[in-house]
């Protein structure tokens, strides 16, 4: 029989209590990411007599970038990139300011992703603290810490298009982050799709990087970024095409070789006979710079559609703290608009006030003269402009292209709830269907049931775009829609990486009851009593050996 801990409670070895991994390092302050918020956030951290960490991903591993995380790179990634020392100098070069951060005694950690943030919570009340999951491209282990300011940029909206399936076809911060960090963009002439502040900015850099930009494709009625920064593109050779798609990204094996450009209506639908042919390797997707919040959307922090900082955004205040008040964001996944990309100024301001909020948090108040920014008032109502570029791109395609490119689900398909085509074509319920159309569609139980999402790439292709064909098939503007859930690992990590997070021995010991595994017998810890529940370690008042549970 079970031994008790106390009258009525009783050991049991099934409960995860007493069992939290070891963790491997600690630290005061983590920062998540080197660009321009974090460094700030660093250096303003650096000095206080505190432990301060920086991790950056970069250099992604080649394989890593090759699953398209953390960007959609389109396989335009030039044999640089498969020089790590080469990369990892480039790196250095491109952001003087890491030097720094080390030279004032900040522990960077650069080719180090965070694939996961754990603050105790009642799923994780089991953990002491809150934990970290970093990896490198060989190990992954766990750091405690006690403020945490992440700072990991934004990515590229996907849209599918017959031929975006070819390499070639990639994000335009992809293409940026490859030109001007990695310098290992393989790209002559590209067409840009999308024509945002954002977008041509980047645009821009990658001609000096010796980039030809030959188009810019905008499917509204007018250019929506800077018209400065546009008329610098057209005087470079740019020829604007507004009320334009790509009808088709044309090439082999190896990659784009033209696109056909087709004119559409108001509503989407392509006038016929309208088709303008242009020759490029590349074309870059600028459709939206998205907010890269996976890591605080897994963590648990509250999110909101927000039209003015680029879409779902985690909810923060004037002192960057997240609806979890030990996380605080920074920099473009706090927020993205116009102003910002111009001048990064402002990312860095936000970094600063980050840093301030969390030395206060740890006893340690210096003056600070930092404001919040405002977001610029938006130019267009970016949820209908999302889904215009769904609906023109997409939804009006002349074939069928796959809109989850790593499980091969068309957009008729996730309006369908169509499941996956290796089950035999199985119809979805009718009655599911009708709820699908007449309540607001939730991308979770479209990512069970068409396992669109759900790929390797982890849904950065494909997100939105779902999000925008359930707005688009329900009739709800895609700010009403939830976006698909992200949990960790929010980065790839292989089989070896995970096997390098330790376990105790008691976890190790009967791993089985952990997942239920019907075995030959039913073990004693699972009979009859009543069980003790997980809580913090501090909580746990009697602990006991492994021998005082036998009977």
């Amino acid at each position: 029989m079970k031994r008790p801990i106390s009258p009525n409670i009783y050991y049991d070895p099934a409960s995860v209590a007493g069992k939290a991994p070891p963790i491997s390092d600690e630290t005061d302050i983590l920062i998540v990411g080197a660009g321009p918020a974090g460094l700030a956030a660093a250096l303003t951290a650096a000095g206080q007599g505190l432990r301060v960490t920086l991790v950056d991903e970069n250099p992604v591993p080649l394989e890593t970038m090759g699953e398209e995380v953390p960007l959609h790179f389109g396989g335009r990634m030039g044999a640089a990139v498969s020089n790590r020392n080469s990369v990892l100098q480039t790196l250095l070069d491109a952001r003087p300011e890491i030097a720094e951060a080390l030279e004032a005694g900040v522990d960077v950690r650069l080719g180090t992703a965070v694939w996961g943030l754990f603050p105790q919570q009642r799923t994780t009340a089991w953990i002491e603290g809150a934990v970290a999951g970093l990896a490198d491209d060989e190990n992954a282990w766990l750091l405690r810490f006690k403020q945490v300011i992440v700072a990991a940029g934004r990515r590229d909206m996907g849209l599918a298009f017959d031929g975006w399936h070819r390499p070639g076809v990639m994000g335009v911060n992809a293409a940026h982050r490859l030109a001007t960090v990695y310098e290992a963009l393989d790209c002559k002439r590209a067409v840009l799709i999308g024509s945002d502040t954002q977008a041509l900015v980047s645009a821009h850099a990658l001609i000096s990087k010796g980039v030809q930009i030959a188009a810019i494709i905008e499917q509204a009625g007018q250019v929506s970024g800077d018209p400065a920064l546009l008329g610098l593109l057209v005087e470079q050779g740019a020829q604007v095409l507004t009320g334009h798609v790509v009808r088709e990204a044309a090439g082999d094996a190896l990659g784009v070789k033209r696109i056909t450009a087709v004119t559409v209506d108001a509503a989407g639908s392509p006038v016929g006979g309208s088709l303008t042919e242009i020759e490029c390797d590349t074309v870059l997707l600028g459709i939206a710079a998205i907010p890269a919040i996976e890591l605080v959307e897994a963590a648990g922090c509250r999110t909101a559609f927000q039209a003015d900082r680029g879409g779902h955004v985690p909810d923060a205040d004037s002192a960057q703290r997240t609806s979890l008040p030990f996380i605080l964001v920074a920099g473009d996944c706090a927020g993205v608009w116009a102003s910002k990309s111009l001048e990064e100024t402002i990312s860095r301001r936000e970094g600063r006030i980050a840093a301030h909020t969390a030395l206060a948090a740890l006893g340690v108040d210096i003056a600070q003269n930092d404001r919040v920014s405002l977001p610029d008032a938006s130019v267009c109502d970016v949820a209908a402009h999302r889904e215009a570029w769904v609906r023109a791109s997409t939804v009006h395609a002349q074939n069928e292209p796959f809109v989850c490119l790593c499980e091969e689900v068309t957009a008729s398909e996730i309006l369908g709830q169509q499941p996956p085509r290796y089950l035999d074509w199985t119809p979805a319920d009718p009655a599911l269907q009708n709820t699908m159309s007449n309540d607001s569609p939730h991308p979770d139980v479209t990512k069970r049931l068409t396992r669109a999402c759900m790929g390797p790439c982890q849904g950065r292709r494909c997100r939105e775009q779902v999000a925008a064909l359930l707005g688009i098939g329900a009739g709800l503007s895609v700010g009403e829609i939830a976006l698909a859930s992200f949990r960790p690992p929010v980065r790839p990590l292989s089989l070896h990486q995970i096997g390098q997070v330790e376990e105790t021995s008691s976890m190790h010991r009967r791993w089985d009851a952990w997942f239920d595994m019907p075995s030959q017998w039913t073990p004693f810890w699972l009979c009859t009593g009543q069980p003790t529940v997980a809580r913090r370690p501090q909580d746990v008042t009697d602990h006991l050996n492994p021998s005082q549970t036998e009977g």
